[in-house]
């Protein structure tokens, strides 16, 4: 079954970003909007929140310290969501600060990480969306390889404090066409779980409104994701959510494939979601044909994206997992070692996979729980599933407990 075709979708244009002043930012003289549309009342909220946030980062992390203080995330780059409500319109996505600290990374985080933790829980309520800090350095992000996230922070971003043309040796990070593809593969890792989440949901005996939107919301995110794997795969990505959007439509091959349409359709419904998300009052039911939906078509663009990714043609999630095939190809052995005691303890160092990288039992996991049916009750399945999990479980909930595990610890 096909989800029904959403309506065409406007994709408004973004005002021109104006060039921010150097060295202290105040934030409402840096970029225009936090948002496409959202109304006057919804953007002073939010230059007041970045402006709390700005003090107190610079209140807790010295200035001979701080390089730069740089909200990132669909507000930092324009596009963060509305949430209309009957008080009105509210915040709904969370706010990513990256605080760019001089220095090695894990000493940073071991004198300031727990600090900008209760500064976040203290600014959450005030913000009305979870605030969150991560710790970076601007060495650390010149000398990092190009990834989806660093590609989305270098390009679109909200500077609150700092001197921006110190992110000048951050430039190649602004190149999509080099955004490998295995970041398109951990992208669809990280949403198929999110549909393998809320299959959690729709299978409890109990389904209440909470449980609605947490589905809704993870349904979105695939929906997008299918859209933005694409573009990864022919180097089309876009910092832009709208943008991304428009290039999907221009997407023409000599022979497309007979899912791009569908997915066009589908990334549309995950934009408007993005942009204007809402609380789902949607049925059980209603949702179980979404998800569906959504998730066929995902097994058909994971299947095509690691063929294209590991030069290997795969039938089904079945004989992708059954493969012996390294699926993290170009990773260090001793490291992926030392991740896999860390992940799962020493008794995958045991078996002849010790040295590849714990990722790979996710996506054996996600393929099989996802689209093969049969996973735990055919015996060569599930010993299979619970070989890549480390685990004895057996029904479906116990799974999703060392399924959830893992994942966590390595993603």
């Amino acid at each position: 079954m096909i989800a029904q075709t959403p309506t065409a979708l406007t994709l408004p244009q973004r005002t021109a970003p104006v060039t921010p002043r150097p060295a202290i930012l105040p934030p409402s003289e840096i970029a225009p909007r936090f948002t496409v549309d959202g109304g006057r009342e919804l953007e002073a909220h939010l230059v007041r929140t970045c402006a709390k946030i700005a003090a107190g980062v610079r209140g807790l992390v010295p200035p001979g310290r701080l390089e730069a203080l740089l909200l990132g995330g669909g507000y930092g780059r324009g596009e963060g969501g509305v949430l209309t409500t009957a008080g009105g319109e509210r915040p709904y996505n969370d706010l990513e600060f990256y605080v760019c600290i001089r220095g090695a990374r894990l000493l940073n985080e071991q004198r300031f990480g727990r600090a900008l933790h209760v500064l976040g829980e203290i600014l959450t309520p005030q913000a009305g969306i979870e605030v969150e800090f991560k710790i970076t350095s601007l060495r650390e992000l010149g000398h990092a390889e190009v990834s989806m996230f660093s590609y989305d922070l270098v390009s679109g971003h909200r500077p609150l404090v700092g001197d921006l043309g110190s992110l000048a040796r951050c430039a190649h990070h602004r190149e999509a066409d080099q955004i490998p593809l295995s970041e398109a593969t951990r992208l669809l890792m990280n949403r198929g779980s999110g549909l393998l989440f809320a299959r959690e949901r729709l299978e409890q005996r109990e389904f209440t409104a909470a449980d609605a939107d947490f589905v809704r919301r993870n349904i979105a995110k695939a929906e997008l994701a299918l859209g933005d794997a694409v573009l990864v795969a022919h180097g089309l990505y876009h910092w832009s959510v709208r943008e991304r959007h428009r290039q999907l439509e221009r997407l023409a091959r000599p022979v497309p494939p007979p899912w791009l349409e569908t997915v066009r359709h589908h990334h549309a419904a995950g934009v408007e979601f993005k942009l204007y998300p809402e609380r789902s009052v949607a049925t059980r039911e209603s949702l179980q044909a979404v998800h569906a939906a959504v998730t066929a078509l995902a097994g058909q663009i994971w299947l095509w994206l690691e063929g294209r990714r590991l030069h290997q043609e795969f039938p089904s999630a079945r004989a992708y997992a059954e493969s012996r095939l390294d699926k993290c190809p170009g990773t260090a052995a001793p490291r992926n070692t030392l991740l896999q005691l860390r992940s799962l303890g020493l008794r995958p160092l045991l078996e002849a996979r010790a040295g590849r990288h714990p990722r790979e039992r996710i996506f054996h996991a996600l393929a099989l729980l996802l689209w093969e049916p049969a996973a735990l009750h055919e015996p060569g399945l599930r010993a299979r599933l619970q070989r890549e999990l480390q685990t004895r479980a057996t029904t479906f909930p116990e799974v999703m407990r060392a399924y959830r595990a893992l994942w966590s610890r390595v993603d």
